[in-house]
């Protein structure tokens, strides 16, 4: 016996949609987890495998890189597969890759297996907001975006820094075995939870390939890389910053990404609301709201007030955009929603390096901690710029 996706004519939602939602927003937390875990253990992963530093921070670009790739090519060529099956699917690689992690005893099969733990991540948050979607009144899409994407920030809460405490105090193989105990629990609660996902006739690699010809889905692809490059740019040095500008010891930084963490839950929850009632208008507040705040976060950074008022404002800004973004890639992509929502997370981790290099060049160049989030700003503003012209484009096409 199969369970509907069609809502209650009552409340409005399929049977059994939170639990649905809960399932997927677990998985992201522990994708979260596993993603960030390993920025705050490559000290104790760099002894563990006789390697450098430096050198391990390559196992957290090898992540980063199984995100870009597997995202689309995941999302294109399971396109004939059954979206709950695929999201099974998804989930046991995460699993296999992050107990591969846990036993690696070397470099390179530690590097093979942070890059299979990061191939499953964009095509699961692609697929299971498309899932998600479905489930609910086309007028809450934007909330259960909100609903699923929200485990990504509660990871920065609470996962990283209870992860990050159990690598330092038992050993860092810990962390990955906990990520991929939870992988196991979202395996079960997606098997239960979430109802069978039939796909259509017209469904297949063609159709979801055809997102690719579409020039808004890559003016929303553009937003993204560009608005969240310059949330990036300041992120990237945030320990940094804090240390040298606002006075926290390295330990008092670890607070500071718990505030950050906390302003990414309320933005992603506000921003899935907001969207619901006006998509475009809250994904131009976002952006303006990112510009203001990393214009002004190289003055606030100078006292810890300032920086953790600044701290949650970019965590919380930014996040405004999330389920804008997302819920705006699958009115413009149509019958390619699954690649297109996928492309999100992949174009997310090259804003990541983008807004990284960019602030390297600043810093190289002799200027303060206060200078990335100005670059940052800029950004943001280029960002804005992108989504507007992508509004004028929508208007003109309906005149």
């Amino acid at each position: 016996m199969t369970t509907s996706l069609t809502p209650d004519k009552r409340t409005g939602f399929a049977p059994h949609v939170g639990l649905a939602l809960l399932a997927l927003a677990t998985g992201g937390f522990a994708i979260g987890t596993t993603e960030f875990v390993t920025m705050g253990l490559l000290p104790q992963i760099a002894a563990g495998v006789e390697i450098s530093i430096p050198t391990a921070g390559h196992i957290v670009s090898a992540y980063a890189i199984g995100v870009v790739v597997g995202a689309p090519l995941i999302a294109a060529l399971g396109a004939r597969t059954g979206r709950k099956r695929l999201l099974l699917g998804l989930m046991a690689v995460f699993v296999v890759g992050n107990i591969a992690s846990a036993l690696a005893n070397s470099y390179e099969l530690l590097m093979a297996a942070r890059f299979l733990s990061g191939l499953p991540h964009g095509a699961f948050f692609g697929i299971g907001i498309v899932v998600g979607a479905s489930m609910v009144p086309v007028n809450r899409r934007a909330w259960s975006v909100s609903m699923i994407m929200v485990g990504l920030p509660v990871a920065n809460i609470v996962g990283v820094p209870l992860t990050t405490l159990l690598g330092q105090r038992v050993g860092w193989q810990v962390p990955f075995l906990a990520v991929g105990v939870l992988g196991l629990l979202t395996l079960v609660a997606v098997w239960f939870w979430i109802p069978p996902q039939p796909v259509g006739s017209e469904v297949n690699v063609r159709s979801e390939l055809s997102a690719l010809a579409r020039p808004q889905v890559w003016m929303a692809l553009l937003v993204g890389t560009v608005g969240f490059g310059g949330m990036f740019a300041t992120y990237s040095y945030i320990a940094p910053t804090m240390t040298e500008l606002a006075g926290f010891s390295t330990t008092g930084v670890t607070i500071v990404l718990a505030v950050y963490g906390v302003g990414m839950t309320g933005g992603t929850l506000v921003g899935g609301r907001l969207a619901d009632r006006a998509l475009m208008p809250s994904m131009y507040g976002g952006l303006i709201a990112v510009t203001v705040v990393l214009g002004t976060f190289g003055w606030l950074a100078h006292s810890k007030p300032g920086a953790l008022f600044g701290v949650f404002a970019m965590g919380f800004s930014a996040s405004i955009l999330i389920p804008a973004l997302q819920t705006r890639l699958m009115d413009v992509a149509r019958e390619g929603q699954s690649l297109a929502a996928s492309l999100n997370h992949s174009t997310l981790n090259v804003a990541n390096a983008l807004g990284a290099w960019l602030g390297s060049i600043v810093l190289a160049a002799g200027y303060g901690y206060e200078w990335p989030s100005r670059v940052g700003a800029a950004l943001a503003v280029a960002g804005l710029a992108l989504a507007v012209t992508s509004g004028l484009m929508d208007r003109r096409t309906k005149l």
